[in-house]
């Protein structure tokens, strides 16, 4: 089968460790199913991976990606859930299981013709979604529905920043946090992303570094480094900043004096569970909300999706389509 796998890894040139080319059709183990891929999207996880962040090279060679929506064995459209994890390890919930894994890491991952997955993993594909918009769902949009509505409880009314507007996981935040009657604040070093997070939702879009009309209850945080300063000086006193990535750097000037004095909450997001991604389904068919896609590619084109995405140059998701979505 066609598939798109890291054979090598590099911080300075991450695509030159990008294979397109034939692999062998994965075989389920007991509990597993197999899905022919209709859809996938791509993440900046794949781009850490193919820079050699988090993901140790002993692991290689291995197929990237983390979205899917396709068919089951028995032709029925699903998306993947893409946490490969036991719930009870994580008391529950499976994004706090120490053994967890992200599809990419530990098995093959879902920019291929075919994807195996634990059958857990499988949740019916709404009909009112397309695959192309179901296939941008589960990493963006489930990291920020648990980020907005399990992290930081997110009421109508609250004042929400979203840094780094543009973004998969900054676009689902935009519209989920506006679906929640929440008033939003954005960022963006683009004046076409902050026109464009405006036409979402956003009350007003800013610069970044830019001092905001008032204080924020709310960060959603996936930038680090260079949006810190100005993430921790727009909360207010007791508010919440949830942080699920760092693109520009792990490792600002924490601001200790300002966290304790003031009493913001600092939480980590990772991913979303089976449940919340399926409450997100529910949310989405009650509102009408649906992801922002910049474009798609084939399969074959995707050494070209990825440039856009190390570039900047993404406004939302960028699809991709391992094989004929028409078949």
């Amino acid at each position: 089968m066609l598939a798109a796998s890291v054979v090598a890894q590099s911080a300075a040139n991450p695509l030159a460790g990008l294979v397109v080319g034939d692999v062998p059709r994965p075989t389920p183990q007991p509990g597993w199913s197999v899905v022919r891929v209709v859809s996938s999207s791509l993440n900046m996880h794949d781009v850490w991976t193919l820079r050699g962040v988090g993901h140790p090279p002993e692991r290689l060679p291995i197929v990237l990606g983390c979205d899917a929506a396709g068919y089951d064995e028995d032709g029925n459209a699903v998306i993947v859930h893409p946490v490969i994890a036991d719930a009870d390890a994580g008391l529950g919930d499976e994004t706090l299981d120490p053994g967890r894994a992200l599809l990419s890491e530990q098995h093959n991952g879902a920019l291929a013709e075919f994807l195996a997955v634990p059958t857990r993993n499988l949740i019916p594909k709404p009909t009112w979604l397309t695959f192309d918009e179901a296939a941008c769902l589960p990493v963006a949009w489930g990291t920020a529905y648990r980020m907005l509505f399990t992290q930081a409880k997110v009421r109508a009314g609250d004042r929400v920043l979203v840094q780094g507007a543009g973004g998969g996981v900054a676009s689902a935040a935009i519209k989920l946090a506006k679906a929640a009657g929440a008033v939003i604040y954005a960022t963006s070093r683009s004046a076409g992303k902050r026109q464009q997070a405006e036409s979402w939702g956003a009350r007003k879009a800013v610069s970044p570094g830019e001092r905001l009309p008032e204080r924020v209850d709310i960060v959603i945080e996936t930038v680090g480094e260079a949006t810190w300063p100005h993430s921790l000086k727009s909360l207010r006193p007791g508010g919440t900043l949830v942080i699920a990535g760092a693109t520009s750097g792990t490792n600002p000037p924490a601001d200790l004096g300002r966290i304790f004095y003031l009493q913001q909450r600092i939480l980590g997001s990772t991913g979303c569970t089976r449940s919340e991604l399926v409450s997100l389904l529910k949310l989405m068919d009650a509102t009408g909300l649906r992801p922002v896609i910049d474009h798609a590619l084939p399969l074959m084109e995707i050494r070209k999706g990825f440039q856009l995405m190390i570039d900047g140059q993404l406004t939302g998701k960028l699809v991709i389509h391992p094989s004929d979505p028409e078949l």
